[in-house]
This record gives structure tokens, sequence and C-alpha cells, in this order.
């Protein structure tokens, strides 16, 4: 496969070098450049080329392209500080009191100059990067151009988890080289959850004696049930020495690393090392699950001093402006019931617990400003008073990063509708199990940082945007390449280009040919973009499947079963049989996406018109009532495209056959999924009838007799005649005491009703 990708991307070199010679702008850069003009003629990069680095901010971007060109090209140039030829030559020419970040590029024949401050000279180089390509010999060829080049946004970032699934240094250096190579400036660096404390304290050393490691991690989806867990020891941490390591390394490739210390919830690694910071004094372990626990620092004195301890520390390590707090997903339950909490609450007469956890900020940020430093939290730091000097990361929506801006605070936008990297950029079905969600490279492209409710003046207030990486189910630094690439291009565009002059079809393109770069520098990719979808329409007596590829110029084949012949789609597939099709998208005869799969299984409600008298939620409404009919039985481990959700209703569904049909049995799916709250109906009773008003029972049955595998309920019943056959599927109702989600309503999820 890398083999037939590496020549669709000569491919796309070879048309790029052609155009160039005819001064045609096809150069593949990511982020857009401000200004680009392409001129005639190529610049021979040589053994002989020597890079003029005049000043001491210069010499280190001198040094660490050279570094890149030795170790993903295998040459090294010579670096001088005095300008001795004007051949051959690239000169940095260093300029303070520019706009920072800004650079201007000009290659000609003869020479490469290069104009900027200490980061736009950076950046500058990270573009070059993307312009060479191979020429004969011992030459790489740079296209003759002129560029001025300089960002939209000051905060351009990436986040990374490293508490559920740990990385070592040398794979966070490579996130950082990811980072720069597409011009973000900083790195969120997620070092304590639940699942693990990262970060060597010492002052309070069983953090990571005890806080680091977990007994097991929880095997398979979040919502499997029951859950299932290894009993591997899995953990690390990283020393206060690699970390100033990893600041200075970020700091030369222009990256301000942003660390987060969660607090007061997502505590339980640091509870596990110490629980008297605890309500109830423990004992706790180190979370084998993900999720949200009840149990998070008590607000009383002694947790505030051992938070000032920690934050004195990460603060001699992390010279950057802000620190990260978390702030997000704290329960209050522990808080009501302990009377250290209580006690506060009177003492600074403070309403309730919400205001409690704004009082808990507000101390951690106390420490903070007390070091010329600023606060940063997850959008849940709004909730009963914003502290006063705080600025947002706005993660749920843009309404929290809408309602800091408007109250003056800086806002920095990650919400998860487009920013979450953890969610699927492919369909399900083909793509690495995910968290979630549906984020695809289009829909981070179309983001855009600054809400329309803000005005002009509150519009300053957002600093620009990031992508988040949870790492729950990215158990290596292979997956969270996969997950971040391309969508990671995507983002970059986004805050260094801004909204102007966007262009998703031509920026599809530019992605395509930087896949080679990516080959070349060793990093896993996804090719989602290639993606075939389907769309399934009913017919008389089956359904009709079109297909179509995100991807432009790509041709669609389709196989059936396990048949050997494919055909090109050019038509309505129709099917009226049980029957599996496969189809993916070829370019040049070669096979570029995964291959989409599906079974159909027709009986002969498949297809027909189906009415409900309760309407699904919209969250798992996708298909509508045909849902239930399509020929697609619904797969585990679930998603919820492939069924209809019901929070706390019944199904009632009926089914035209359109004509008086003998039937004698009828399947359908139900979903059991404790820890997602969702539970199989208490009853079922199917009632039939041939003019649509007047029905008669023939079957109804409870769960506990119907379910086989938790899956599916099979009636059969002695044969009768009907056109109309309707189904009432009655929802649990309140889950019960010591049941995932007890006192709430349940979900009903059903899937593909079939009459036989």
């Amino acid at each position: 496969m890398k083999n037939i990708l590496n020549s669709l991307l000569l491919t796309f070199f070879i048309i790029i070098l052609a155009h160039i010679g005819n001064g045609q702008n096809n150069i593949s850069i990511i982020p857009q450049p401000v200004k680009l003009k392409i001129n005639q003629g190529v610049y021979n990069l040589n053994l002989k080329t020597v890079i003029i680095a005049q000043s001491a901010s210069s010499l280190v971007s001198a040094n660490l392209f050279n570094d890149y060109l030795n170790q993903y090209y295998g040459i090294k140039l010579r670096i001088n500080q005095e300008l001795k030829q004007e051949k051959n030559v690239i000169i940095l020419n260093y300029k303070a009191g520019v706009k920072k970040a800004t650079y201007k590029i000009s290659i000609t024949e003869n020479a490469v100059s290069i104009e900027g401050d200490e980061a736009g000279i950076f950046y500058a180089f990270q573009t070059i990067k993307q312009m060479i390509t191979l020429g004969e010999g011992d030459k790489w060829l740079l296209p003759c151009a002129e560029i001025t080049d300089y960002p939209t946004f000051d905060w351009r970032g990436m986040h990374l988890d490293v508490s559920r699934h740990f990385v070592g240094v040398d794979s966070v250096k490579k996130y950082i080289d990811y980072l720069a190579l597409y011009k973000f400036n900083t790195f969120h660096w997620h070092l304590t959850d639940d699942q693990g404390w990262r970060i060597e304290i010492k002052k309070y050393p069983k953090l990571t004696q005890i806080g680091s490691f977990r007994n097991g991690t929880l095997i398979g989806a979040y919502s499997t049930s029951p859950r299932q867990y290894d009993s591997i020891r899995y953990g690390g941490f990283y020393t206060q020495e690699q970390i100033k390591e990893v600041v200075e390394y970020a700091a030369k490739r222009q990256i301000v690393i942003v660390p987060e210390i969660e607090m007061p919830g997502h505590a339980l690694a640091a509870l596990a090392a110490y629980p008297e910071f605890s309500c109830t004094g423990g004992p706790f372990e180190v979370s084998k699950l993900w999720g949200v626990f009840d149990d998070v620092f008590c607000a009383k004195e002694e947790t505030f001093v051992f938070i000032k301890d920690v934050l004195t520390e990460v603060m001699d390590l992390f010279p950057g402006e802000y620190i990260h707090v978390g702030g997000d997903e704290c329960p209050k339950t522990r808080w009501k019931k302990c009377d250290d909490c209580q006690a506060v609450i009177e003492r600074e007469g403070l309403p309730d617990e919400l205001t409690l956890q704004s009082y808990f900020i507000s101390r951690a940020e106390a420490v903070i400003n007390a070091r010329g430093r600023k606060l940063i939290g997850w959008d849940e730091i709004l909730e009963g008073g914003l502290a006063p000097n705080a600025a947002v990361m706005s993660w749920r929506g843009t309404e929290g990063g809408i309602e800091a801006a408007k109250m003056g605070h800086p806002v920095v936008m990650s919400p998860g509708s487009h920013c979450y990297f953890d969610h699927y950029q492919g369909s399900p079905l083909t793509e690495p199990h995910a968290i979630g969600g549906y984020t695809t490279l289009k829909k981070v492209y179309e983001y855009q940082p600054i809400p329309d409710e803000l005005n002009q003046a509150e519009r300053s207030f957002v600093l620009g945007a990031q992508a988040n990486v949870w790492t729950e189910y990215m158990p290596n630094f292979k997956h969270i390449e996969y997950m971040i690439f391309p969508r990671m291009l995507a983002l970059s565009e986004v805050l260094w280009s801004g909204s102007g002059n966007k262009n998703y079809d031509d920026f599809l393109q530019r992605v395509v040919v930087s896949f080679s770069l990516l080959d070349r520098i060793g990093a896993n990719y996804s090719k989602a973009i290639y993606e075939v979808s389907a769309s399934v329409l009913p017919i008389p007596n089956g359904v009709q499947v079109d297909f179509i590829s995100a991807f432009p110029n790509t041709d669609i084949r389709y196989w059936l079963n396990s048949e050997s012949a494919v055909y090109t789609f050019n038509k309505s597939i129709d099917i009226t049989t049980n029957t599996t099709l496969h189809a993916a998208a070829f370019l040049n005869d070669s096979i570029q996406s995964s291959v989409y799969t599906q079974s159909f299984e027709i009986s002969k409600s498949t297809g027909k018109k189906v009415t409900l008298k309760n309407t699904p939620s919209p969250s798992y409404n996708t298909g509508g009532a045909f849902t239930l009919v399509d020929g697609i039985v619904a797969r585990i481990p679930w998603y919820g495209k492939e069924w209809l959700g019901f929070s706390g209703e019944d199904l009632v569904a009926t089914v035209d056959l359109e004509k008086e049909e003998e039937i004698s049995k009828l399947t359908m799916g139900f979903l059991l999924a404790e820890t997602s709250w969702i539970y199989p109906p208490q009853s079922v009773e199917i009632l039939i009838s041939n003019d649509g008003e007047n029905y008669t029972s023939i079957k109804k049955m409870n769960t506990d007799k119907m379910l086989s595998s938790k899956r599916f309920a099979t009636f059969n019943f002695s044969p009768v005649k009907a056109r109309f056959v309707k189904i009432i599927a009655k929802n649990a109702g309140i889950i019960p005491e010591h049941k995932p989600g007890a006192g709430h309503e349940a979900w009903l999820f059903i899937d593909e009703i079939q009459i036989k």
C-alpha cells in the first residue's frame, strides 16, 4: 500500500514541478501563507549550500534546520556567521521590532533570503521543509518564490493527555516537532488525572511512587457491560530533569508548554498517594476506569498547602505565562457531606458547593498570580463565579468562552464539536476504536474560533484555539499520531491563516501532497479523507444503496458477498435479497480507502413505511424511523447511527407492509449497556391490523423471557394475515438502585425490525 501511495505522490510532485516552470501557484504549504508569489525557475539546494546566520537567534533555527536535513535527507550544510559568497547561500536576516512571528522568504535561482524575528526565521524554515522536492543527483529543489507570512492567532495549541496512556520523553519531543512543523506555538501537557500522576514533585514523592501506576486498565469500550480489566501494572512519570529537558527542547522550537495539574476533581491518582487531602480519608486506588469520580480534593487548609507546594514546584519547571488547573467535571457529592467543606462554606459565607469550587480555584489562582503567572482552566471554572484574573478554555461548546470574553477574560476556544481529536475522523466501522463523536478533516477546517455573538471589543479576548487529544483509547504513540494526522493540519491553517480565502478542495489537495512529508518523517496518519460512505433509501421489497467518496476524482468500486468480480459504481445498487456489499475508493487503479462492508438482511418489512408515536432523542435519530427497516442490523460494539434511542419513552412503531401478508415471526434488536444507562424494554407487545385502525394483540412477552445473548428478541406465532404490524416496547422506566444511572430514566435503544 505504501508503494502505491508513494507512486501517487510522485505523480503529484511531477505535476507540481511542471507547473513551477510555468509560474503556476501549486506549492503545497500548510498552513497557507498570507502572500505567495511563484516565479519561474528553481533553486538547487545541494551539499555546497551554505547557511549564513549572523545572529545568535537565527543560529538556533539554522542548526535545527540542519539537524532536520541530516536526519531525513542525509545531508548536512555548512553554517557561517559571515557572508563570504553570494550564490548558493541561505541568508538569514534577523529583524528586531517586527510583528512577532512574521517572516519573508525570497527564493531565486542563486540564493534564498529569509527575514524575520527569531520566531519568524524559525517558521520560515518550517515552510521551506514543505517546499523541498527531490532533484537529480545530490540536489534538492526549491521553487523560486516570494513569501510574506504571519499568524492570525496568538494561541495555536495542541493538547496531549499522558495520564490515561503514558508516552516517554522521546515521543513527547516528536509530538513537539510535529507541532513546530505546522506552526503551532502552544503545547498543553495534561500531566495529572484519575488514571495517573505523571510529574515528579520532590516534596511529595508518593505522587509518583504510588500515583503514577495503576494495577490494570479497562479492556474495550467504556459502555461494555459487564466491564473487563487487564491485570497489567501500567504507568510512568517524568522526572524534573526530564521536564526541564522537554521545556528547553520546546522553547528552541518556539513552543511554550502549558502544564495542567487537575483540581479539584480528577484527583484519584493524587488521593491514592495522599488520601488525607480527600473528604473521606480513603483508601483509594489509581483508577483503572475512565470517567468522572465522586472523590475529589477536599477544600480544607491542609489541601491548599499541598496545592501551593505542588504549583510552586510546577512553576519552577515551566516558565510560561499560563498554568492550567483543570477545574472540570468536579462532582460535589463528597463536599455536600464533608464537615470540613461545609465549615469552609459557612466561614466564607458561600451560598453553595458551586461557589466552593470557585473559592477553590481562586485559592489556586492566588498562588499562581503571586509568581507573576496566570491561571487558565476549563469552562467549569465559570460556575460559582470566575476567579479574578483567570483565563477560560471553552470545551463544552462555545458558551463558556463567549461568557468569559464578555466579562473581559482571555479565552481559548476548544469545543468538542470541532477540536476533540479523540473523536472518530471516519466511519466507526472502519476506524480504530475511539471514545465516540465524529469530527472529520473538513469539519475541523471549517471551524471559526471567534463566535459571531462577540462584538469587536470582545473578540480581542479570544487568544486562539487548540485541539485536545485525550488518550483513553490511544494505547501508544503511533495511535496518537493516527488521531492527530491529518486533522492537525486543518487546525493549523484555521489558526495561522484565519478565515480569509479558505478553500477546502484546495486544502485537500495540499494535504495529499503533505502525506509524502509525513511518510518521510515516519508519522502514522489516517486516510479517512478517501473514505467511501453509503446512503440507503427504501425501494419496493428492499433498499437502494448509493456511494460517495469525500475525496474528489476517485473511482468507487464495489463487489458482492465473496465474489471476485469488481464493478465500477455509476448508478444506485438495488438490494432485494440478503447481501454483503463491499466498496472502496480507487485512484489510478490503486485502492486508497479502507473497505466499506455492510451486510443487508431483507425481510417483508425491509424498506416499508414506519410511523412512530414518540420521537427518538435527536442524538440517536440519524436515519429516522427508516433505521428500523433499512436492512442493516446494528453491530456490537454499538454506535448511535445504527440505532434509534428513546430516553424514558416507549417505542410505538407501526409498519405498513403495503398489502396483506402472511406472517409468523418477528425479530427485533435491543441494546443492553447498563454503564450508559441503556436497558432492554420491560415488555414487548405485537399487534396486527388490516385497516390501520383496529388492532388485535397476537403476542406479548416480558424481557426476561425473550432476550437471547442480551441482543435480539424473536417472537414466533401462528401464521396470520396482516397489512399493519404495531410493536409496543415498554421503556424500563426509572433505573433501580444499585444499577448504573439509578434514579434516572432509562434509555431504550432499538434497531432492525424483521417481519417474516
